[in-house]
């Protein structure tokens, strides 16, 4: 019997020592590893009673960290969504409540070593529904000589809807309408603001439906009033090689008024300014002008118009012939020949300015500073003395200079066709 015990005891050391070489080995070769799952994790709330709403700051996501061998590791951030987050509220009623957030880990084994966070404080309030009407708020005066009828609104009430402690501040549903400077009638969609008891707005946490009132009103013209277009009368013909761009007005509509409404009411619709005076124009031009008004027949507002008028010099090309090269940066010690000895150059700018252009205004130059005794072919430089030109091309585009030194044979080239 002691013989037999002491086996079963030898028998038992063995298994031991063979197990925990098994586990060492398995361990070696595939060793746990603790690290952070390398993405924020979705968090997923489920289980909320439909009459209760969250009114507390939930986090979106969450950070885990998990101990897991090696291979589970692979296998775990091989595949999308393998790790889950979950935050049940289910059974829980209205007030505050802490709640653990729960994971689900589609790899094993494994163990959680942190999750952040772990717990939240969730608070759950009943969702509360409250009707209000619809309030509208004028501002500004429409253009003179016109009148603002009845505004309608539609719809002309609002359900809000939300928290219950916040449904409980609104007292007040607002529309905003602005009148200011309005000739035609006003059609629009404005949006609704929801105001507490101190008139400020409700901005987080509530429902409007709907959301925007559709707003009305008829504006209508007052008796002796009338709105008039301004027509610019101009005298004169701008300065040779200008042209006229544009010529603008403001306001381009004024509104004019008369005891009597038939004598607006015959007008043929268009007001013309006082003469505006061009001759010789080579620049913009903002100046205020007046307008020939009928007898009996008043200007409203400003008694003057403001005319702007666009005056630009006529853009153009134009080719200079035969334009001598001057060579810069020789070598001393060196002499040198150029083919050929002139080029065309094609500019291009305002007609005044080229009309204007002197053969001294455009110069031509080649560079050869730092080059050795040969042939080289550059390309010539022009310098254009004058604003507002540009070079457009220079014929021909590169030019042979060939450098040598005094005694020494140079090469001819053959004459440019």
């Amino acid at each position: 019997m002691r013989r037999f015990a002491a086996n079963i005891r030898t028998l038992l050391l063995a298994l031991a020592l063979g197990i925990s070489v098994w586990i060492s080995a398995v361990t070696s070769a595939d060793p746990d590893e603790v690290r952070v799952y390398p993405n924020m994790i979705p968090l997923e709330i489920v289980g909320k009673d439909p009459s209760l709403i969250v009114t507390s700051e939930i986090p979106s996501e969450v950070e885990v960290t998990l101990r897991m061998p090696r291979s589970a590791w692979e296998l775990l951030t091989a595949q999308e969504n393998s790790v889950q987050a979950t935050l049940d509220l289910s059974g829980l009623s209205a007030g505050a409540h802490a709640v653990d957030i729960q994971l689900r880990v589609l790899a094993r084994p494994y163990q959680i070593v942190l999750v952040n966070p772990e717990t939240v404080n969730v608070l759950l309030e009943p969702i509360a529904n409250r009707p209000l009407p619809i309030e509208i708020s004028l501002s500004g005066l429409p253009a003179l000589g016109y009148q603002a009828g009845e505004v309608t609104i539609n719809p002309t009430e609002v359900i809000v809807s939300g928290p219950e402690s916040i449904v409980n501040q609104a007292t007040r549903a607002r529309v905003f309408l602005n009148l200011d400077g309005a000739r035609e009638n006003i059609e629009q969609s404005n949006p609704i603001q929801i105001l507490d008891e101190n008139n400020n707005v409700i901005r987080r946490g509530l429902t409007i439906t709907p959301d925007v009132a559709q707003v009305s009103v008829p504006i209508s013209q007052q008796g002796g009033f009338r709105d008039m277009a301004v027509k610019v009368v101009v005298t004169g013909q701008i300065a040779a090689g200008y042209r006229l761009e544009n010529i603008s007005v403001f306001p381009p509509v004024v509104t004019v008024f008369a005891s009597d409404p038939a004598l607006v009411n015959s007008l043929p619709g268009i007001l013309e300014t006082q003469p505006l005076d061009l001759q010789d124009a080579d620049g913009d031009i903002t100046t205020r002008l007046a307008l020939n008004l009928p007898e009996n027949v008043t200007l409203v507002g400003a008694q003057t118009v403001q005319v702007t008028v666009g005056i630009s010099p006529i853009q153009t090309s134009l080719t200079l012939t035969n334009q001598t090269i001057k060579v810069v940066g020789l070598t001393e010690g060196l002499t040198m020949q150029i083919f050929p000895q002139t080029v065309d150059v094609i500019i291009s700018g305002p007609l005044p300015t080229l009309d204007a252009l002197t053969p001294q205004d455009v110069i031509v130059t080649v560079d050869v500073a730092g080059l050795g005794p040969g042939t080289h072919q550059l390309t010539p430089v022009v310098d254009v003395l004058v604003e507002n030109v540009e070079v457009e091309s220079i014929l021909p585009g590169t030019i042979e200079v060939v450098l040598s030194i005094p005694g020494t044979p140079t090469i001819t080239p053959f004459p440019t066709p």
